[in-house]
């Protein structure tokens, strides 16, 4: 009986062992396979001048489902001021990208952004906090891991003082 329950044992023992080390490698193989679709890019900007300044940074990533379609979240700050003005602008995006062919990339993405807005007039300041969504709709040329283009704010709205236009080029860089 002992050496039946020592089989048994050491037979387990076996099973569990084996069957642990199939999943690891089975888990290995899909965390590299999920990372080896992952690319890195985003965007960077800086501009100055006579009392002018403006930065931001929007790091992004996206995954690739298929050799047509990926998808991915961002996230975007951005800082402006001059001598009577301040702006602040912080939040997310989740992006689409659909390349029907190598060369063409469609895009939607939808953006979500806190803006802090500080005016002075005389010795009145005027401060706008809002959220502000947008919608582009874009399509650019796509070379390597550059593609260049433009989009359209389908949500647009004058009033909202964060863009100048519904209309806005776009440069896209993945790694």
């Amino acid at each position: 009986m002992k050496r039946l329950t020592y089989s048994l044992f050491l037979f387990l023992t076996l099973v569990v062992v084996f069957t642990c080390q199939s999943q690891k490698a089975t888990q290995e193989q899909s965390t590299t396979n999920f990372w080896q679709n992952v690319r890195f890019g985003g965007g960077l900007g800086l501009a100055f001048g006579n009392g002018f300044f403006m930065g931001s940074i929007a790091p992004s990533a996206i995954y690739d489902v298929n050799p047509y379609f990926s998808v991915g979240p961002g996230l975007l700050f951005s800082y402006q001021s001059d001598d009577t003005f301040r702006s602040t602008m912080y939040g997310g995006s989740i992006i689409t990208l659909f390349n029907p062919i190598r060369e063409i990339q469609l895009s939607a993405e939808l953006e979500q952004l806190r803006v802090n807005q500080e005016s002075e007039f005389l010795d009145v300041t005027e401060e706008n906090d809002f959220w502000n969504t947008a919608l582009f709709i874009g399509a650019g040329f796509r070379t390597g891991t550059v593609t260049v283009g433009a989009r359209y704010n389908v949500l647009f709205k004058q009033e909202d003082d964060i863009y100048a236009s519904a209309w806005g080029p776009f440069v896209r860089v993945y790694f």
